[in-house]
Protein backbone atom coordinates (compact mmCIF):
# COMPACT_ATOMS: atom_id res chain seq x y z
CA UNK A 1 0.00 0.00 0.00
CA UNK A 2 1.40 3.65 -1.16
CA UNK A 3 2.27 5.97 1.55
CA UNK A 4 -0.66 8.47 0.06
CA UNK A 5 -3.28 5.09 0.60
CA UNK A 6 -1.72 4.44 4.47
CA UNK A 7 -2.42 8.43 5.12
CA UNK A 8 -5.85 8.87 3.55
CA UNK A 9 -6.78 5.33 5.55
CA UNK A 10 -5.79 7.16 8.94
CA UNK A 11 -8.50 9.89 8.23
CA UNK A 12 -11.28 7.40 7.38
CA UNK A 13 -10.79 3.83 8.77
CA UNK A 14 -12.84 4.91 11.67
CA UNK A 15 -15.89 5.43 9.65
CA UNK A 16 -15.23 2.60 7.38
CA UNK A 17 -15.07 0.45 10.06
CA UNK A 18 -18.61 2.19 12.03
CA UNK A 19 -20.18 1.32 8.14
CA UNK A 20 -18.96 -2.31 8.54
CA UNK A 21 -20.52 -2.58 11.77
CA UNK A 22 -24.26 -1.06 10.95
CA UNK A 23 -26.86 -4.13 11.24
CA UNK A 24 -24.32 -6.80 12.06
CA UNK A 25 -22.00 -7.44 15.31
CA UNK A 26 -18.90 -8.69 14.88
CA UNK A 27 -15.62 -9.47 16.65
CA UNK A 28 -11.96 -8.05 15.61
CA UNK A 29 -10.53 -11.13 13.61
CA UNK A 30 -13.80 -11.05 11.70
CA UNK A 31 -14.00 -6.91 11.02
CA UNK A 32 -10.23 -6.97 9.42
CA UNK A 33 -11.62 -10.19 6.96
CA UNK A 34 -14.71 -8.03 5.95
CA UNK A 35 -12.28 -5.12 5.57
CA UNK A 36 -10.01 -7.40 3.18
CA UNK A 37 -12.86 -8.57 1.24
CA UNK A 38 -13.21 -5.04 0.64
CA UNK A 39 -10.33 -4.60 -0.67
CA UNK A 40 -8.29 -3.45 2.23
CA UNK A 41 -6.12 -5.95 2.14
CA UNK A 42 -3.08 -4.30 3.56
CA UNK A 43 -4.83 -3.29 7.03
CA UNK A 44 -2.67 -4.67 10.01
CA UNK A 45 -4.93 -6.79 12.44
CA UNK A 46 -3.22 -4.83 15.14
CA UNK A 47 -4.46 -1.65 13.38
CA UNK A 48 -8.21 -2.49 13.46
CA UNK A 49 -7.64 -3.52 17.30
CA UNK A 50 -6.11 -0.39 18.31
CA UNK A 51 -9.28 1.34 16.15
CA UNK A 52 -11.85 -0.78 18.55
CA UNK A 53 -10.33 0.03 21.51
CA UNK A 54 -10.61 4.10 20.61
CA UNK A 55 -13.99 3.43 19.31
CA UNK A 56 -14.82 1.21 22.38
CA UNK A 57 -13.23 4.64 24.31
CA UNK A 58 -15.47 7.00 22.80
CA UNK A 59 -18.61 5.32 23.42
CA UNK A 60 -19.66 4.80 19.48
CA UNK A 61 -20.51 0.48 20.39
CA UNK A 62 -20.99 -1.57 22.73
CA UNK A 63 -19.22 -4.73 23.76
CA UNK A 64 -20.35 -7.95 24.49
CA UNK A 65 -18.13 -11.01 25.46
CA UNK A 66 -19.28 -14.17 23.76
CA UNK A 67 -17.58 -17.41 24.17
CA UNK A 68 -15.75 -18.90 21.46
CA UNK A 69 -14.83 -22.23 20.54
CA UNK A 70 -10.86 -21.91 20.47
CA UNK A 71 -9.38 -20.05 23.19
CA UNK A 72 -10.60 -16.83 25.51
CA UNK A 73 -14.01 -14.84 24.69
CA UNK A 74 -14.46 -13.05 22.15
CA UNK A 75 -15.17 -9.05 22.39
CA UNK A 76 -18.07 -8.74 20.00
CA UNK A 77 -18.67 -4.79 19.04
CA UNK A 78 -22.17 -3.89 18.03
CA UNK A 79 -23.05 -0.11 17.02
CA UNK A 80 -24.95 1.73 19.06
CA UNK A 81 -26.78 5.22 18.93
CA UNK A 82 -24.06 7.73 19.28
CA UNK A 83 -22.04 4.95 16.69
CA UNK A 84 -24.97 5.43 14.18
CA UNK A 85 -24.35 8.98 14.91
CA UNK A 86 -21.07 9.47 14.48
CA UNK A 87 -21.53 7.39 11.55
CA UNK A 88 -23.83 9.63 9.83
CA UNK A 89 -21.40 12.65 10.61
CA UNK A 90 -18.38 10.94 9.05
CA UNK A 91 -21.02 10.34 5.46
CA UNK A 92 -22.17 13.79 5.65
CA UNK A 93 -18.36 14.82 5.77
CA UNK A 94 -17.58 12.40 3.21
CA UNK A 95 -20.17 13.38 0.69
CA UNK A 96 -18.92 16.92 1.09
CA UNK A 97 -14.82 15.90 0.24
CA UNK A 98 -15.81 13.78 -2.32
CA UNK A 99 -17.70 16.10 -3.91
CA UNK A 100 -15.71 19.22 -3.93
CA UNK A 101 -12.44 16.45 -4.58
CA UNK A 102 -14.74 15.26 -7.90
CA UNK A 103 -14.93 18.90 -8.84
CA UNK A 104 -11.32 19.49 -8.44
CA UNK A 105 -10.57 17.10 -10.52
CA UNK A 106 -12.82 17.68 -13.17
CA UNK A 107 -11.76 20.88 -13.27
CA UNK A 108 -7.84 19.99 -13.91
CA UNK A 109 -9.15 17.92 -17.09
Amino acid sequence: MGKQMTEMLKGTLEGIVLALLTGRAAYGYEITTLLREQGFTEIAEGTVYALLVRIEQKGLVDVEKRPSEKGPPRKVYTLNTQGKKELNEFWNTWSFLSGRIEELRKEGN
